[in-house]
């Protein structure tokens, strides 16, 4: 903006009224204009991209962990610049987490000749090359560069096996809806590797394997797992369990084991009356070398188990959750799916706020259908209620936000470490929304008699269309009119009151309508006893107020508890407990000694380079939360938690 003669007093006098006086203070000060961020990338239109895109993938080099690969996309005619993008809001992570960190050495080529590219400056996973008049052909070659230890990210390759997620290595022209976008995807595994993935019309030669040409859409929602060391198993209804282990031996599953998989998919199916698959498969990883994962897919679901745990089975009942819960997922989340989460391509950004249907009900029949089949004992799934009841009511951070309001996690939070989390909340759609639709299982039995319940609700919502394996989208209105077409309530206000409100009552309605009470006892329930078995650490969350690791260092301090009311934050270290060397018996000896004194329980405290030694004035004894029966004989929580097939 420009100023005239005539106008440079006026502006002087009212510099000076701004500024004061003096003869420095009389001189402009810059000031910039914003530069309009402008969007110039096409929005997803639902047609087809003429020609299909050639993915191959050399998956071979497991010492390096790297994944080579080479991509050729058809030119459209006229066009005189190709853009391909990288997926960034990735579908059932629900936020922006693409992995274009972690792609490098990106070099393309205009019908086999080098061509020059920039990324866009506004949305940085796309890349814009130009196009020389009768361009026929873009290839791309580029190397994913998957992590190599956990700081870098999640570990997707090993000497034993590996993760491929296609949204990771392969790139997706601008202006398509994903579906409307051909790819004809070929992997070159380790020489003897077995890969399985949902895929159709596998053709192997050799160690390379190549698929039907699909369209985008179903090749991301498709992942592979791949392994030295491999096994499947059928489970019947077009189902199969696909595992993949560091070692030979743990492929071991003993038949009863084995009956409880197969029982799953009964008790699924008999909740929801229907499919939305042709064929599934439960893809399984036994390592503690490859990342953790628990993922879901329309025909297939990303799991893992700690090593040992077909073997050693009794030992890991409180971690075989994962499978129950993915595989609802193709009901709720993949086939029914909140409107404003389904997107046309993976550049629109996605809106979590109805996360506590699709992830907070999925938890409830996960827990329900661990039970009902046998994956999890029931005393392990009612521990894990427990521990769900017994975190919700003295977390201080439900006073001030609601359980809508952490749908925004993934974006805002992407799962990274907290100072105080208990304050600020995470997540906490998945396991207080577990509570709330057990609430609202009671209501509807108590109000039909115990003729009807969530059951009747989940066939109706999610068991329509047998057969249909596309995606029908929902909103906050079709799920209150389904629920009162199984019982007539005023669904509205408890979901807006149990969901979108905070300040809330402790959620523990459903589990007193279900038979049972939140209770405090000095030892852990078996899920929690499970959960820390052997890794040295220990939760006293709901005593002195902190959890701790083997080595006694603070992962997590509860707001407001004793030991935050002395000064003890994450990332410090207790190095003794009331003069002797820091010890998980150690400290559980104090606190219970504590119980029936009067004097502080006397912690030597590491914080960076300071030891300190902290009084801490805690007499209540060791807490760890249970559920018991409130009366006697066959409660309404053991029936829901029954199995319904033979």
């Amino acid at each position: 903006m420009t100023t005239s003669r005539a106008a440079a007093p006026l502006f002087a006098v009212l510099l000076l009224g701004a500024t004061g006086t003096g003869a420095a203070q009389s001189v402009p000060q810059s000031a910039p204009i914003a530069v309009p961020a402008e969007r110039t990338i096409p929005a997803a239109r639902d047609v087809p991209f003429p020609g299909t895109i050639g993915l191959t993938i050399d998956a071979s080099d497991v010492t390096r962990g790297v994944f080579r690969v080479v991509e050729t996309v058809p030119v459209p005619p006229g066009e005189s610049e190709l853009i391909l993008q990288l997926p960034e809001w990735l579908p059932g992570k629900h936020g922006p987490r693409g992995a274009m960190n972690l792609i490098a050495d990106v070099r393309f080529e205009v019908d086999g000749k080098p061509a020059p590219w920039r990324r866009d400056p506004i949305e940085t996973y796309a890349f814009r090359i130009a196009l020389p008049s009768g361009a026929k052909e873009v290839t791309a070659r580029f190397v994913y560069t998957s992590p190599l230890q956990t700081s870098e990210g999640r570990i997707v390759m090993t000497r034993e096996m590996l993760n491929l997620q296609w949204e990771a290595m392969s790139l997706y022209p601008a202006g398509h809806y994903v579906r409307q976008i051909r790819f004809a995807p070929t992997v070159t595994f380790p020489s003897g590797w077995e890969a399985f993935t949902a895929l159709d019309g596998k053709n192997v030669r050799g160690d390379t394997v190549s698929w039907d040409t699909v369209d985008y859409e179903t090749l991301v929602d498709s992942p592979v797992f791949a392994g030295k060391y491999a096994k499947q198993w059928d489970l019947g209804h077009a189902v199969k369990l696909d595992v993949v282990a560091d070692k030979p031996e743990q492929l071991v599953l003993a038949p009863e084991h084995l009956a409880m998989f197969e029982k799953l998919v009964d008790e699924t199916l008999a909740i929801y009356g229907a499919k939305h698959f042709d064929h599934y498969d439960l893809l399984l990883a036994l390592t503690d070398r490859m990342g953790g994962i628990g993922l879901e897919h329309h025909r297939s679901s990303e799991n893992d188990y700690e090593p040992e745990t077909f073997v050693k089975w009794d030992d890991y009942g409180w971690a075989r959750n994962v499978i129950p819960h993915e595989f609802n997922h193709s009901w709720n989340g993949k086939y029914r799916r909140p409107a404003a989460l389904w997107t046309p391509d993976y550049r629109q950004p996605m809106q979590g706020s109805l996360l506590w249907m699709y992830e907070g009900q999925d938890q409830f029949w996960g827990y329900v259908l661990a039970a009902r089949s046998g994956l999890q004992s029931k005393d392990v799934v009612l521990g894990a209620l427990a521990n769900s009841a017994g975190f919700y009511a003295v977390q201080p951070g439900r006073a001030w936000r609601s359980v809508e309001d952490t749908t925004f996690d993934p974006i805002i939070d992407a799962r990274r470490p907290q100072p105080y989390s208990s304050l600020s909340r995470n997540e906490d759609y998945y396991s207080e929304g577990l509570l709330v639709w057990l609430e609202a299982d009671q209501i509807i039995r108590e109000g039909t008699r115990g003729k009807k319940g969530l059951d009747d609700f989940a066939r109706a919502f999610f068991g329509m269309n047998d057969g249909d394996w596309g995606v029908l989208t929902y909103t906050f209105d079709d799920i209150v009119e389904a629920l009162n077409a199984i019982y007539p309530y005023d669904w509205a206000s408890f979901l807006q009151d149990r969901f979108q409100t905070p300040g809330q009552p402790a959620p523990l309605a459903g589990l007193e309508k279900a038979g049972y009470r939140l209770v405090w006892k000095e030892d852990q329930n078996p899920y929690e006893k499970g959960r820390t078995s052997g890794s040295g650490a220990i939760n006293l969350q709901y005593s002195l107020g902190v959890s701790l690791s083997k080595d006694g260092t603070v992962t997590a301090t509860l707001w407001g508890s004793p030991a935050f009311n002395a000064g003890i934050v994450s990332s410090a270290q207790i190095v003794a407990v009331n003069g002797e060397a820091y010890s998980a018996a150690g400290i559980r000896k104090a606190i219970t000694d504590a119980k029936d004194g009067h004097d502080p329980i006397e912690l030597l405290v590491r914080r960076g380079e300071r030891y300190m030694t902290v009084p801490v004035d805690y007499h209540g004894g060791l807490r760890w939360p249970w559920l018991e029966p409130a009366g006697k004989g066959e409660q309404p929580l053991d029936r829901l938690l029954a199995p319904r097939t033979k």
